[in-house]
């Protein structure tokens, strides 16, 4: 038990003079390993044809089966944020990143041996909220600039996990098999190790912590910040329209990601590999991870609302455009369309932290955003499903696979018209009693 008690919170608590820059990496060892789900649907086409080899054979899981790994994926970050948002306020983060470390890589492992014995399993684990509370601590004078420091780690793990996932089942696949449980087993293993090294590095600041540097006005402006509970943050009308907010921007994007390899490989038939494919997904996860930086610093000069109705008004245009893009045959301009669209993307998950501090305070933040993200998780099978599903019936009644993601591009641009509204009606902030 000795050993354990390296994870308590009280041995946590950074010394006199220990700098703020040295939590980032630890942020960021975390988000970039569990942000490996968004390259998901590299494994897609491969789990579609795990009997017959080379083409699906009678048995294998058609593509709307293998899409509720990613579904299922994402709903449990949310559902498990939501349900441990407060443990994670009392016990602190590095018990709360090391429980995320053993939850993310033991569900590698897991859906190693789903595959193997050909039943669909997949688990992913609590490591997304822990990094964000911590950060939004340490940065109370920038906290657009600290949310997006550790969450765009998340949004650049595709640009890891995908071009390594398809690398190592090109180095496991034979006559027999694929290689998709292999693959598996080895990325939970190196992810595992990498996330412990933010477990080791993670500090919590000190009670009397103030930012070296933060100006008089800076500093009272923080000392008048009050909090919220949780409990009582979800009796605001401004919590719901944040909720609505987040779900309607993740719907729109993770409807795509879910199926971007496979999308752009039939929208461009015969011009865009599976190598290729898996190069596109890592390719906007960069944009993804540049994008939750540099939108959530944008946030802290322009204000949240402003930036969200950049996002949603911005987004519409591309997302009511690819379909054009697709017509024309321009890979590239298909490309730089997402490109753009999921800078915006990951903008907006790297915002709602800082949103949700100015309205409902600090104390409290973790557990407050930790119950919003089950927007995400509502997304999560709301998204993948209207991308995956619509296609399917549009395929299944005559319509070309590069055509058949048209009619849900409108659709996501009509969700994010909707986004646009509801974060018009976010007027001022909440009140800021317990």
């Amino acid at each position: 038990m000795s050993a354990l008690s390296f994870l308590d919170r009280e041995r946590t608590v950074a010394p006199p003079g220990y700098s703020r820059w040295l939590v980032p990496p630890a942020a960021l060892a975390i988000h970039l390993s569990i942000g490996q789900g968004y390259s998901l649907s590299v494994f897609n086409l491969p789990m579609s044809r795990l009997l017959g080899i080379t083409a699906p054979a009678p048995g294998d899981w058609p593509l709307t089966t293998t899409v509720w790994m990613f579904n299922i994926a994402f709903a449990v970050l949310g559902l498990s944020a939501f349900a441990w948002g407060k443990w994670l306020e009392r016990v602190g983060p590095r018990k709360a990143m090391f429980v995320a470390a053993l939850c993310f890589a033991g569900g590698f492992f897991v859906a190693a041996a789903g595959v193997a014995v050909h039943s669909l399993a997949v688990g992913l684990g609590l490591g997304y909220i822990s990094p964000v509370s911590t950060l939004i601590k340490w940065f109370p004078d920038r906290p657009g600039m600290a949310t997006g420091m550790a969450i765009m780690g998340f949004g650049g793990g595709a640009m890891i996990g995908s071009p390594l996932a398809q690398n190592l089942m090109d180095h496991y696949q034979g006559p027999t098999s694929v290689g998709v449980a292999p693959t598996l087993a080895t990325m939970g293993a190196i992810y595992f190790a990498f996330m412990m090294f933010g477990v080791v590095l993670v500090r919590v600041p000190p009670p009397d912590f103030h930012p070296h540097g933060a100006g008089a006005a800076a500093k009272a402006k923080l000392g008048q910040t009050a909090s919220m509970t949780a409990d009582r943050a979800l009796k605001t009308p401004q919590f719901w329209l944040l909720w609505a907010v987040l779900f309607l921007n993740v719907t729109a994007g993770i409807g795509v990601l879910s199926q971007a390899s496979p999308m752009i490989q039939e929208t461009f038939q015969g011009r865009v590999s599976a190598m290729a494919a898996a190069g596109f997904v890592g390719f906007i996860s960069i944009f993804n991870l540049l994008g939750r930086f540099f939108w959530s610093s944008i946030s802290d000069f322009i204000g949240r609302k402003r930036t969200y109705a950049i996002y949603f008004a911005l987004g519409t245009l591309l997302y009511c455009a690819v379909p054009k893009l697709g017509r024309l045959g321009s890979v590239t301009l298909f490309v730089a369309a997402f490109c753009v669209i999921f800078t915006m993307y990951g903008g907006g998950f790297a915002t709602i932290p800082a949103y949700l501090r100015d309205l409902f305070g600090v104390e409290q933040v973790g557990a407050i955003h930790g119950r919003l993200l089950t927007a995400w998780s509502a997304a999560a099978v709301a998204g993948p499903s209207i991308v995956t599903y619509v296609r399917e019936y549009q395929v299944g009644h005559g319509v070309p696979k590069a055509e058949a993601y048209t009619i849900t591009m409108y659709v996501m641009a009509s969700l994010l018209v909707g986004g646009l509204v509801c974060n018009a009606l976010v007027v001022g902030e909440a009140p800021r009693t317990g």
